[in-house]
């Protein structure tokens, strides 16, 4: 008898798939001691005179452990397997869908109890306007890839800048064809680069290592090394023959010729500003200007004065004290410019001591550690920031919306 039910279920299904729209075959399943066919189609919520009938069980809904039925599955539905830790908000969350929603399509209410394994219908959502978030994303960087403003993107998303989230949670992006001023400066912008890289042989003389090449090039330490397959502790002998790549990064046009180009860090800023450039920083707001130098920093640039005089008009740009308050700014060098955002503070190192060596005491309450302080005399104990697009904190590694809406003031992005 349970073979012929078998028989008749597989049966079953081929007419459901070639004569009927509504369910489709989604699995085979066998049945658990105290399985009943209603308990079987609340976990895998499917109706149970669907499930009856897929199974020719309607005239004996009987079910023996180890026998095979069929769960059907609408095909114009997707589904979700719930999860350890899941609830209905969470899941509604997740696929950016009403909460309300969710549970009327399911027939729950906010006091049913979910299981391990249970399937729930998600409403259906537009693919072509969702995203599914992905390891490593943030709302920030889901606005960039997007390029829609991310005061938009959390908007419609119910979330705001605290808000947590998942990989594989589904987020609405706001609709292109009404894209903001800003966001069509930045497309335009960012349409015209193309930036190319070649790569030229360098051979190995005395005194030559990884980090002082990574200097005289302007490419930064890590990506030297990962050009020639090396390593920190790799020993260069004289002779041997390395690559360098080499950027470039041509001009790109400005909103107009107080604005400086809009580069992102990753991909250009960091090659035309490379660490030991010397260039000349220009207040925004006031027109101010001083020298200064890249000296350190992977994740934006780390930079310190060149002169007391230098130090003395930084300081009193930012009001005649030190100050985390950022500001527009425009770089120039070698005759470009470029536009970023500075922040007036000082940090991790002091003037007296050398540098790159460990010191007790460092600026901007950094304690003992390394000196970055490279440049002498100048009446400044460490070095600032200057940040570009995209750029990030050393310590956080996440972007500062402050920086990032200095650096689209400076480049004409946005207006104030």
């Amino acid at each position: 008898m349970k073979k012929l039910m078998k028989k008749m279920a597989l049966g079953s299904v081929f007419f459901y798939m070639i004569g009927c729209t509504s369910p489709i075959f989604a699995m085979n399943y066998t049945v658990q001691p105290n399985d009943t066919y209603w308990k079987i189609s609340q976990k895998y919520n499917v109706d149970i005179d669907e499930l009856l009938k897929v199974n020719n069980a309607k005239e004996n809904p009987s079910l023996e452990v180890g026998q095979e039925i069929i769960i059907p599955e609408m095909d114009n539905l997707n589904y979700y397997e719930v999860k350890s830790g899941d609830t209905a908000w969470i899941i509604s969350q997740k696929f950016n869908v009403s909460l309300s929603e969710l549970l009327k399509i399911n027939n729950m209410d906010e006091s049913s109890v979910l299981y391990i394994g249970q399937k729930l219908k998600i409403p259906s959502v537009d693919n072509d306007n969702y995203y599914e978030v992905k390891s490593g994303d943030t709302a920030w960087i889901i606005s960039q890839k997007f390029n829609v403003s991310l005061s938009e993107l959390l908007k419609i998303n119910n979330m705001d800048e605290s808000s947590v989230l998942y990989i594989g949670q589904k987020l609405k992006i706001p609709n292109v064809d009404n894209i903001t001023e800003e966001e069509n400066k930045t497309n335009t912008i960012k349409n015209q680069i193309n930036i190319t890289i070649t790569y030229i042989d360098y051979t190995i003389k005395s005194g030559d290592n990884f980090w002082s090449l990574s200097l005289k090039y302007g490419i930064p330490y890590q990506e030297l090394l990962d050009t020639n397959n090396a390593t920190s502790s790799t020993i260069l002998n004289i002779g041997d023959v390395i690559k360098v790549p080499q950027h470039n990064i041509p001009v790109m046009d400005t909103i107009g010729e107080q604005y400086g180009e809009y580069l992102d860090w990753w991909d250009a800023a960091q090659y035309v500003i490379p660490i030991g450039a010397e260039f000349k920083v220009v207040d925004f707001n006031t027109g101010k200007s001083f020298m200064a130098k890249r000296t350190y920093g992977a994740n934006h640039a780390d930079v310190e004065t060149l002169t007391l005089e230098d130090t003395k008009i930084m300081k009193e740009i930012w009001g005649g004290s030190w100050s985390w308050v950022t500001r527009p700014v425009i770089l120039e060098y070698n005759g470009r410019k470029v536009a970023a955002s500075a922040s007036g503070m000082p940090h991790a190192g002091n003037d007296v001591d050398p540098a790159n060596v460990n010191t007790n005491w460092r600026s901007g309450d950094y304690g003992f550690g390394i000196n970055f302080d490279s440049i002498k005399g100048n009446g400044m104990d460490g070095h600032f920031d200057i940040h570009f697009l995209n750029s990030t904190s050393h310590n956080t590694g996440k972007i500062s919306e402050s920086h990032q809406k200095s650096v689209k003031i400076s480049a004409g992005i946005i207006v104030e």
